[in-house]
């Protein structure tokens, strides 16, 4: 099963997020994606349906191993690209732009070159 672009995104806002507050919520997930709340309801509502996140009692949101597998992976793509744009001369908000665009896209063929290019 592919997963959507927004999914990914969304994956990928609560591992970054998880990496500066110790208990990730829906409420920070909105203000970090800027968008409302009954969207991000109903997105964790279809993503712990599909075993990408559990929620506590206490409504903290943590990514199951399916989950982190996938936000992982858009995460290393994003920084990897950002690094190699912004090497390449682009700013930095366009690479941040860009590499966010691209990261849901790119083969990892293409990927893994410009790894190793930007190693």
């Amino acid at each position: 099963m592919t997963i959507q672009e927004s999914a990914e995104m969304y994956l990928e806002t609560i591992l970054v997020l998880s990496k500066k507050i110790e208990n990730v919520r829906s409420i920070d997930i909105c203000k970090q994606m800027n968008y409302s709340k009954p969207s991000i309801s109903r997105a964790m509502k279809n993503l712990k349906n599909e075993d990408y996140i559990n929620i506590d009692e206490n409504g903290y949101i943590e990514l199951t191993e399916k989950g982190l597998k996938i936000a992982s992976k858009i995460y290393e793509r994003h920084k990897i690209l950002t690094d190699y744009f912004i090497g390449l001369g682009v700013s930095e908000k366009t690479a941040e732009d860009d590499a966010c665009k691209i990261e849901h896209v790119i083969s990892d063929e293409t990927f893994n070159i410009i790894k190793k290019i930007a190693a």
